[in-house]
């Protein structure tokens, strides 16, 4: 505290601090003293007038004067300090009394000598009245000290007090006096000190500012004067300095400066040279891009083409070759579509989506189509998602569902036996994200230190021997690897020659706004179910799904051993009703699944088979029609599926449906939701012909009764009705099932025109998953087999529709008609999956539908009803997505996105849709 002080602060504190104290110091010892001194002078007083008193009295009382005694004492009240005095007999009664009233306690009697008691302000004296004191002057006659009477006394301190108050109010005046005199003797020192030390202060600053040439006068002190010479020399020491230190600066800025012009005639040369390189490699990518293209145009043709080939009647030798073609074809679209996130990673155009997804489902899906691969080479594919993981996450997953594949494909690639494992698990946790770790470990042949340099770098391969397995681009891991850097994550790896490699993600998701855990069925909860799996971690895996089930789960090590358990406990009072076993050919012939599912059945066990994929053909063969409690699933199981079979199993209502054949071999039930005619027929007449039985239905109330009528598998839901729309009827359909405790139904949405913010607003309504139109029959099989389990059978005359025209981004909101064309009968050919009666309907009825359609869109716009333009303008696309109308399409493509972004342009491309509507319905009056 001391150092923040000036100098003028630090004298005056040495100056007056000590003075101040010891006159503090002096004044109270000296007032003490005097005041006790006063205090002495003033107890002697009072025994000397009491030893004066007392003879004077002593006749008195012994004669009985009582008037003298009393004139007597009011003589000695006129003494100063003197407050009252008062005679006493011997037996210690009053006999004179002068004063007031005593305020001090009567000190205890001495016959012998006088004794007094003190207080604050009073002292009370108590002498005793002896037989000598009648005559002090002759020698006491028989009993001197024999006592007449007392005499007592009491002073006042005030006039003492007063005294001494009034001495300590000088000494305090005195000191007061010393200390201002001290004080401004301190300040006239300090300024001394001060005032020259502030002018070296400020000429140190104009030095320190630049100003070399100031100068210190003389200081008035011998130690000023040689402070300020030696400040000045300083200063000339600067200023020389400085001056040579110009010059030094003016010869180098002039051999830089030609230095410079030599600099930048060689960034002249440079920046031409990274002009020409990044032209060169705008070239490189846009080459990639379109060659890429270029390829993917016939590639869809040969697919198309050889999928159709695959309906007809062919020999088995033909049927191999265009097997081998379709594979071949497939491998080189995966290779072109690798090249195409290449290009687009490096071009810095790839956007990642954001929306709310499950994780164990995307880890899940990603098992179940990479399952007959792996099952191919007898490997075992096990999924762990440890309990405590966060599965309602945001992000992208697609492309993480990309990375993913890339990985376990890899390890499918690279391990010949063993196992494959995916993990995920938590490493860090807020509130609003989670740190997740993914990891891809496979039993495989490992990696050296070598192949771990080179496994992240574009166009390189862990193996690039001759012996090598082909396929590939070595591009798979690069693309994994820009992905995830981009999600703002990490991805490595571990390995182990000839024992196998751990390739991990870290990544950090936020979770999903309306993070609601999946519950366990109450019908599930409690029960108990015995599980038979012979590879450790894939019971492992089994376990965890079915515990999240809500499931007790009881581990078995053999058939036998689990049989016995099912039949001993079959009367108690939790037995074992479910049984999941995960067998293999090697474990269990297929002819002897259905004796054992019969023995399950008789002891009111039911089953959930799991077998590889590539063996499932086999046991299904062998599973009796008519058994209805059993239920045969590939491997790995998808826990949502496997939750959805066994509450299945547990309902006996569900056993005398219509269909009681096993999931392989049962004819799903659909509904399908559309407002459009046209849009209606389509899916209906596709479906049907896959062999689905189909109820269609225009509104959403409808759908919402048939729902509550009959038991569907699937309900695929147009989006935008008018009245009850998809996402109004879904939420009611949900409500039901809430109600009435139904089995969920897996809902798909239908829509043509899905931004990624509708997406996830779908998504966060109740639907399970969504399909952008057009559909192809494709889509619709791998969509029901994904949500029901049911296949769906191809039928040999039906020809899949090729994707839709992509629409460049660049091109504007109003398009001149010869971009596209305005009627395109190859297209509506394709669309109607090859059914020319199909798509000649689909075309009438768009036509039939055009004029009123226009009508509408005309009188929102008047109206400036935003809302009933998105509607009636979806409306009409969704209807032009089956018809060969690129023209009209796009339009109603360009005005709907404009409108929902509420863009200015809006306007515009609701003028080229009514254009486009004209020349339609021109075009068609020609055409017939």
């Amino acid at each position: 505290m001391l150092k923040d002080v000036g100098i003028r602060g630090r004298v005056l504190v040495l100056t007056l601090l000590p003075s101040t104290l010891l006159a503090i110091a002096l004044g109270a010892y000296f007032t003490w003293m005097q005041l006790s001194e006063m205090r002495h002078q003033l107890d002697e007083r009072g025994v000397l007038i009491a030893e004066q008193l007392a003879p004077l009295a002593a006749p008195a009382m012994n004669l009985g004067y009582d008037k003298r005694l009393q004139r007597i004492l009011a003589q000695v009240l006129d003494q100063n300090d003197v407050r009252a005095v008062t005679i006493l007999d011997a037996e210690r009664n009053a006999r004179a009394h002068v004063g007031p009233r005593m305020l001090t306690p009567s000190p205890p009697g001495d016959p012998e000598g006088l004794t007094r008691v003190s207080s604050l302000d009073y002292t009370r004296i108590l002498m005793p009245v002896l037989q000598q004191h009648l005559n002090l002057g002759e020698e006491a006659r028989g009993n001197g000290n024999a006592l007449i009477g007392w005499l007592e006394l009491e002073l006042s301190h005030h006039g003492t007090l007063l005294r001494g108050y009034r001495s300590l109010f000088t000494s305090l005046l005195l000191v007061g006096a010393g200390l201002i005199v001290t004080a401004l003797l301190a300040l006239r020192m300090s300024r001394t000190i001060s005032q020259p030390l502030q002018r070296v202060q400020l000429a140190v600053t104009q030095l320190k500012d630049g100003h070399l040439e100031t100068r210190l006068p003389a200081l008035g002190s011998h130690e000023m004067d040689e402070l300020a010479s030696g400040i000045n020399r300083m200063a000339e020491a600067l200023l020389s300095a400085r001056e040579e230190l110009q010059q030094s600066i003016d010869q180098a800025t002039a051999d830089v400066q030609q230095n410079l012009e030599t600099i930048e005639i060689q960034n002249i040369e440079l920046d031409l040279a990274r002009k020409e390189a990044l032209e060169a490699s705008r070239i490189k990518s846009e080459f990639l891009a379109n060659m890429s293209h270029e390829i993917r145009t016939p590639l869809n043709g040969i697919l198309g083409f050889t999928h159709l080939l695959q309906k007809s009647d062919l020999t088995p030798r033909q049927q191999d070759y265009l097997s081998t073609i379709e594979k071949s074809a497939d491998n080189l679209l995966g290779i072109i579509n690798e090249i195409l996130d290449f290009s687009k990673i490096e071009a810095g155009k790839l956007v990642l989506d954001s929306v709310p997804f499950n994780l164990r489902d995307l880890i899940e899906d990603t098992l179940t189509i990479l399952a007959p691969a792996a099952h191919t080479k007898q490997l075992e594919l096990v999924s762990l998602v440890y309990r405590d993981t966060p599965l309602s996450l945001v992000g992208d997953p697609q492309r993480l569902k990309q990375v993913l594949t890339n990985l376990v494909s890899n390890a499918i690639k690279f391990t010949n036996e063993g196992t494959i494992a995916v993990r995920a698990m938590i490493e860090e946790e807020s509130a609003e994200r989670a740190q997740l770790r993914i990891s891809v470990q496979d039993t495989g042949i490992g990696l050296t230190d070598q192949d771990l340099r080179a496994l992240f770098q574009a166009f390189s391969q862990a193996d690039n021997s001759l012996s090598r397995q082909p396929g590939g681009t070595g591009l798979g891991l690069v693309i994994s690897k820009r992905l995830i850097e981009q999600m703002g994550g990490e991805i490595g790896v571990d390995s182990i020659p000839d024992e196998g490699s751990e390739f991990w993600i870290t990544l950090s998701l936020p979770k999903a706004r309306d993070d609601i855990e999946d519950q366990p069925p109450a019908a599930l909860l409690g029960r108990r179910v015995a599980l038979l799996e012979q590879h450790p971690l894939a019971r492992q895996a089994l376990q965890h799904q079915l515990e999240s089930c809500g499931l007790s789960v009881q581990n078995f090590d053999n058939l036998e051993q689990l049989q016995r358990s099912v039949a001993s406990q079959r009367d108690s009072n939790v037995p074992i009703d479910l049984a999941v076993l995960g067998i293999t050919t090697r474990e269990l012939a297929p002819a002897q699944l259905g004796q054992l599912l019969y023995e399950f059945d008789t002891l009111d066990c039911k089953c959930v088979v799991l077998c590889p994929t590539t063996e499932q053909p086999l046991f299904s063969d062998t599973l009796p029609d008519h058994h209805s409690h059993a239920q045969l699933q590939g491997k790995p199981a998808r826990t949502r599926k496997l939750q959805r079979v066994l509450l299945e199993l547990l309902r006996p209502a569900q056993a005398v449906a219509p269909s009681v054949q096993p999931a392989s071999g049962r004819v799903p039930q659909l509904l399908c939701v559309d407002d459009n005619p046209a849009n209606l027929l389509l899916v209906e007449t596709l479906l049907s012909d896959l062999g689905a039985a189909v109820v269609a239905v225009d509104n959403g109330p409808e759908a919402l009764e048939a729902v509550k009528r009959h038991s569907f598998d699937l309900v695929l839901m147009d989006v935008q009705m008018p009245g009850m729309d998809g996402r109004q009827t879904t939420e009611a359909i949900r409500q039901w099932e809430n109600d009435t405790g139904a089995l969920p139904l897996p809902i798909v949405a239908l829509t043509a025109h899905a931004l990624a913010n509708e997406k996830r607003a779908l998504l966060q309504a109740g639907l399970d998953d969504y399909l952008t139109k057009p559909i192809s029959e494709r889509q619709l099989a791998q969509v029901v087999l994904k949500w029901t389990g049911l296949t769906l059978r191809s039928q040999p005359q039906a020809q899949p529709p090729s994707p839709p025209r992509a629409v460049p981004a660049d091109i504007p909101a109003t398009l001149p008609e010869q971009v596209f064309p305005v009627l395109d009968e190859e297209e509506g050919l394709r669309l109607a999956a090859g059914k020319a009666d199909l798509a000649g309907e689909l075309l009438s009825m768009l036509l039939g539908s055009l004029d009123a359609d226009r009508v509408a869109i005309r009188q929102a716009r008047q109206a400036g009803d935003r809302q009933r333009q998105i509607e009636r303008v979806h409306r009409l696309h969704g209807a032009t997505r089956y018809c060969g109308v690129p023209q009209l399409r796009n339009a109603c493509l360009q005005s709907e996105t404009l409108l929902k972004q509420n863009s200015p342009a809006a306007e515009a491309a609701l003028d080229e849709l009514d254009a486009a509507i004209e020349r339609l319905g021109h075009a068609a009056h020609v055409a017939s």
